[in-house]
């Protein structure tokens, strides 16, 4: 029975956590909730991820009503992905957070904080399982309504502008989101995005299909922070809760970007719409001024959060960089960074909020011999700038590794020649924070500063292992990463 509703649990179990968090209220109760809320969602996404791979794609009605007509959530290998990575994501960060909350906001507010938490999970979830377009349009606000409370809760008060900021760039993409679902209907008579695929693939390209796909791309790259729509992500990760951060850097946008692909692909991708548009030469261009421009950007900040979260749109490039390359191998990479990138954003952010709770926002300045006082958060971070380079036996090197065979497979050399040069650039930032760290004498306000409590290290460094055990070992997240690329691939003519 329980076996047969797992994709509902899904959904439910943060869904409940989150008003026993309001109920409870104590500080230590709601972190129990939120914890096993959250390492449940974690299993059930992972059994769910083994029946998909072993037995096909799953669908699940509601209420007794067979699809089209009711409710459907669909699960094939793409979103079932998608759906352990941000699962197991939140479950990690859960007892980080404790000791991490103690010390960023006021106990009073640890519940609010947790009940945000979970139904920004319950969102991302949603989003990601759900195969009816007007429910990807409900989930999405409600991850978006959460994680503007998530961000508003830092200690500086601009993060209450970055919220405000991002809450303006985020109901616009929503409003856009919604005027293409309304667009789509209005073609085709269905919200189920199975259904609608089947449909559109037999219409010639009308004027409203080609405004929903124009609509819909706008609104969800506000979402994914696809440049230049990014201007709400570098405030957001800089002056958010370090939790908030983590959590949000390795989860959000990359639910964003399975969108974009499910949109792109799933049910655009029969009418023959990318032989009639130049979208992937649209998306490849976007793309490259994504990585070569906000990873310069990045060169040049003092904010170390600052300096990773324009590092995060540039990393986003690349993701989309897979999608416009319309093939197997720029998919698999497009995917697996999906998670690569998670890992690597987690490890650094979990570890910057490692030395936020010693000196406060860790600014470069300030960081000047870290080595000598904190040496595994300062070994963690260095783990973590590497595979954002892409150095081989990390994670980040195997999904560079794939976009730029998916560019020699068509003939681009120029564009793996532009892929690799971009990641030069990270070696720039990456190598500023190295030297700081290491060759410098310790700064004042490091003087007394000891490594962060074994509670918060030992999330971090899980981060930091899987950014060395997946760029060794690829074969379950390539894996994966293959089989859902092949399941997009499918839907094109």
């Amino acid at each position: 029975m329980i076996e047969s509703n797992l994709p509902a649990l899904q959904v439910i179990l943060p869904l409940i956590a989150a008003p026993l968090c309001v109920l409870l209220r104590r500080s230590s109760l709601t972190w129990l909730v939120a914890w096993s809320a959250s390492w449940a969602t974690a299993a059930v996404s992972i059994a769910i991820l083994l029946k998909v791979l072993g037995s096909g794609t799953i669908s699940y009605a509601f209420g007794g009503w067979a699809p089209p007509w009711g409710i459907e959530y669909r699960i094939d290998p793409l979103n079932a992905f998608v759906l352990v990575l941000v699962s197991v994501v939140a479950a990690l960060i859960v007892p980080y957070a404790r000791r991490s909350l103690q010390a960023e906001i006021r106990s009073r507010q640890h519940y609010l904080f947790w009940t945000a938490y979970q139904i920004c999970l319950t969102g991302l979830l949603g989003v990601t399982i759900t195969g009816d377009a007007f429910n990807v349009f409900v989930f999405l606000e409600i991850s978006s309504l959460a994680t503007y409370i998530l961000i508003a809760y830092g200690q500086d008060r601009r993060a209450l502008v970055a919220s405000y900021q991002y809450l303006i760039m985020g109901t616009i993409g929503a409003t856009f989101i919604v005027i293409g679902v309304g667009l789509l209907y209005l073609m085709t008579g269905t919200l189920n995005l199975d259904d609608m695929a089947r449909r559109i693939a037999n219409m010639p390209l009308y004027r409203p299909e080609l405004a929903a796909m124009a609509f819909l791309t706008v609104g969800i790259s506000l979402k994914l922070a696809l440049f230049p729509l990014h201007l709400w992500l570098p405030n957001a990760y800089a002056y958010a809760p370090s939790v908030s951060t983590a959590f949000l850097s390795a989860t959000a946008t990359k639910v964003a970007v399975y969108l974009l692909m499910r949109f792109s692909y799933t049910v655009f991708g029969r009418s023959g719409i990318f032989e009639s548009l130049p979208f992937e030469e649209m998306l490849i261009a976007l793309s490259l001024a994504a990585m070569f421009l906000a990873s310069t950007v990045a060169i040049f900040q003092d904010d170390v959060k600052r300096m990773f979260a324009y590092s995060s749109i540039a990393q986003i490039g690349y993701m989309t960089l897979g999608i416009g390359l319309a093939n197997a191998s720029g998919l698999t990479g497009a995917i697996v960074h999906m998670f690569n990138h998670a890992v690597a954003k987690g490890a650094i952010f979990l570890l910057l909020g490692c030395v936020a709770l010693r000196i406060g926002q860790p600014l470069m300045s300030q960081l000047t011999g870290l080595a000598k006082r904190m040496p595994l958060t300062a070994a963690g971070l260095v783990v973590g700038g590497l595979s954002l380079i892409g150095i081989p036996g990390t994670v980040g090197f195997v999904s560079k590794w794939y976009l730029v065979m998916a560019a020699v497979e068509k003939g681009w050399w120029w564009l793996a020649a532009l892929v690799v040069i971009s990641s030069l650039l990270a070696v720039l930032y990456v190598w500023r924070l190295i030297e700081v760290v290491y060759f410098r004498e310790p700064s004042e306000k490091l003087n007394e500063a000891t490594e962060a409590p074994i509670s918060m290290l030992i999330p971090a460094w899980l981060f930091v292992f899987a950014c060395i055990y997946f760029g060794l070992d690829t074969s379950t997240t390539v894996g994966t990463a293959a089989i859902a690329a092949e399941t997009l691939l499918e839907s094109l003519p």
